[in-house]
């Protein structure tokens, strides 16, 4: 019997590379989310730590205005990038949640082609049984011959 060979073998090599893809560009959407995490709490901490030094600066008896006004903008700096950021998060949740539809898009359309070769593979296999079962019940229906 002929070895069994899957014909789409080309389309789903090709349908597998393109799965590949959209797991890597949905990983990389992933490693940047990360980054603005980071950048964020970043923010976040040196916010906290403005607020302390304004706290202590306020607490001192002797008030420098100009301190108070350089940490005050400070502050709205450190606010306006954040808020920056929290845009750029909203835009990048939208953008993975692109990326994670065309990778579910592509890993279906690999399983469908591995479910067509499995299901050619068993009718391969079917048949091949059935050609030898043939093949027995003619070599079993055979006269048999006897030597003397």
């Amino acid at each position: 019997m002929a070895k069994f060979r899957f014909r789409l073998a080309t389309l789903q090599k090709l349908r597998e590379t393109h799965r590949d893809e959209m797991r890597s560009k949905l990983a990389e959407a992933y490693q940047a989310e990360r980054l603005l995490d980071e950048q964020a709490d970043a923010l976040d901490a040196e916010e906290a730590q403005l607020q302390q030094v304004h706290r202590n600066t306020l607490q001192t008896g002797t008030t420098d205005v100009n301190r108070l006004l350089d940490v005050q903008r400070y502050s709205a700096t450190l606010k306006g990038q954040l808020a920056t950021i929290q845009e750029q998060s909203k835009m990048l949740a939208s953008e993975i949640e692109k990326r994670r539809l065309a990778l579910v898009v592509a890993d279906q359309q690999v399983r469908v082609l591995e479910k067509l070769c499995e299901r050619q593979l068993d009718a391969h296999r079917s048949s091949a049984m059935r050609a030898e079962a043939k093949i027995m019940d003619e070599i079993a229906s055979r006269p048999q011959e006897v030597d003397l």
